[in-house]
């Protein structure tokens, strides 16, 4: 995991595909079958919220709350 300057989320990791992303009140949601460009694209957006709603959310990657 690595931490990320974000307002909402506090880190983010990649792994086999699956892009795990820790939010700042302590819930983890997995994103399934995500590609690791996808990742890169998210840890070196301005805004991580925006980057995570526009290119993750809103296309509809199948996910699971984790905790």
């Amino acid at each position: 995991m690595t931490n990320v300057n974000s307002s909402n989320i506090q880190a983010i990791g990649f792994e086999e595909n699956i892009l795990i992303v820790k939010f700042k009140d302590g819930s983890i949601y997995h994103y399934y079958n995500v590609d690791e460009s996808l990742f890169d694209g998210l840890l070196n957006a301005t805004s991580k919220g925006k980057y995570l709603n526009e290119y993750v959310k809103k296309q509809g990657y199948r996910y699971i709350k984790v905790s």
